[in-house]
C-alpha cells in the first residue's frame, strides 16, 4: 500500500469554494486505477492548509499511471486556482494505518 501526502496550501479566502471545487473533481479520482480511498484533512493551527492523503495500490498506480491521465489533467484544472501555493507531494509505503486504545485496549475506530 502507498499514502500520496499532498500539501495544499488555499487562499485564506477561498477555503470554502476549494472544498465544493474539491468535491467536484473526487469522482476523477475516484476512477482512477489502484485508488483504494483518500482523506482530505484541514489544518486546525493553519486552516488554509489541507493535506490530501491517497491510498494507492502500488506507487505506479499514482506516479506515472494517473499523473499523466485526462483525468489527472481535468482533476488539476477543478482546484489549482484555489491554491496559494505550489502543492508539495510525497508517497509513504506501508500498511493500514492502526490505533489502539490505550485506556481499554480496544482498536480505536
Amino acid at each position: 500500500m502507498i499514502y500520496e501526502i499532498a500539501v495544499l496550501p488555499v487562499y485564506k479566502d477561498k477555503i470554502r469554494e476549494f472544498r465544493q471545487a474539491f468535491e467536484g473533481v473526487v469522482p476523477l479520482l475516484a476512477r482512477a486505477q489502484g485508488y483504494r480511498g483518500h482523506v482530505l484533512a484541514q489544518g486546525i493551527e493553519t486552516p488554509e492548509v489541507f493535506n490530501l492523503i491517497v491510498r494507492w495500490r502500488s506507487l505506479e498506480d499514482h506516479s506515472p499511471r494517473f499523473e499523466v491521465s485526462e483525468d489527472h489533467e481535468e482533476f488539476m484544472r477543478g482546484i489549482q486556482d484555489y491554491f496559494s501555493e505550489e502543492p508539495t507531494v510525497s508517497h509513504l509505503e506501508g500498511g493500514a494505518f492502526a490505533a489502539r486504545d490505550h485506556e481499554n485496549g480496544d482498536a480505536a475506530s
